[in-house]
């Protein structure tokens, strides 16, 4: 499926964007696929709604009412994946009490499908995030993180295929350079590989060799650096050709509707973060036509 059509749309009304040739009206006609992606990134250990008072997110927030806007969008769509961008520990005393156990445990109960690692997650060391593993029932996909002398060797793959309504679901993870942002002595003998390098070798056997229909790309980069030499999520997708979506995190990016750019082979591919701390929840839903084509529509629900 090489054409990919986006419309993108936010929850404080609908900013609609053809491309491509897509009239506005393109997701109206009969589709014969239809999947759903959910997801959240640098949610940062905030397990409650903000209070009232709260000066920037006043009464937002919490897992409870995201379990329930989770529940009644799979009710609507049962072909939904939901996914997490990184940076799960760390931000309230739950993390400091429980290590992450909470966490863990509570996205397993929302059936979270699969989240990457951010630079915060390492922050009780590889040994503790290690030690949380058993709390958890989505798998951790990073693919330019080397645990292979860590204690976490064997326990993150680089990505995971899912099989939804037919179609073959292929998601990768990038994680950023821990250097600098995590001390030595916690991520240890954790090895940074470029994430570029990677993301075209792991697209590529995605889509060449395991046929994906969809590919997504869990990103803790951040999403855009003024430096040419950092890498981001924008960057990242000039330099692919094959992935259809990245969902990121690390900069808390507040994007009102996901960004539409272009691959490395001019086609589109769409960028999206929902901010932090758990107060948005990122909805992306796929169409697939019989002509092979893909259109999506974005919208940022407030939680």
């Amino acid at each position: 499926m090489d054409r990919r059509r986006f419309i993108t749309q936010t929850s404080a009304g609908s900013a609609f964007i053809g491309l491509g040739g897509l009239s506005l009206n393109a997701c109206s006609r009969e589709t014969k696929k239809h999947i759903t992606i959910l997801h959240t990134n640098d949610v940062h250990s905030h397990i409650d709604t903000f209070p009232k008072s709260h000066s920037s997110y006043p009464n937002l927030g919490g897992v409870a009412r995201r379990a329930t806007l989770v529940e009644s969008i799979r009710r609507e769509n049962p072909n939904t994946l939901l996914l997490d961008a990184g940076d799960i520990f760390q931000g309230t005393p739950y993390f400091n009490f429980y290590g992450g156990e909470l966490e863990f445990k509570l996205m397993s109960k929302l059936n979270y499908d699969a989240a990457t690692i951010g630079n915060h997650d390492f922050d009780n060391g590889i040994d503790g995030l290690f030690a949380q593993l058993p709390n958890a029932t989505f798998q951790l996909l990073s693919a330019n993180y080397d645990f292979s002398n860590t204690v976490m060797n064997g326990y993150v793959k680089p990505y995971s295929i899912y099989v939804v309504n037919g179609l073959k679901i292929g998601v990768y993870g990038l994680g950023i350079e821990l250097d600098g942002l995590v001390t030595k002595k916690l991520f240890k003998e954790t090895k940074y590989l470029d994430p570029f390098e990677i993301a075209s070798d792991i697209e590529t056997t995605l889509k060449v060799d395991e046929k994906c229909d969809l590919i997504l790309c869990l990103s803790h980069l951040g999403y855009h650096y003024k430096s040419e030499s950092k890498p981001d999520d924008l960057k990242l997708a000039g330099k692919t050709k094959f992935t259809d979506l990245i969902i990121g995190g690390h900069t808390h990016t507040f994007l009102d509707k996901p960004t539409v750019t272009k691959n490395a082979d001019g086609k589109n591919i769409l960028v999206n973060q929902v901010g932090c701390y758990g107060i948005n929840l990122g909805r992306i839903d796929f169409y697939f036509d019989s002509e092979g084509s893909i259109e999506a529509k974005g919208t940022r629900i407030i939680v």
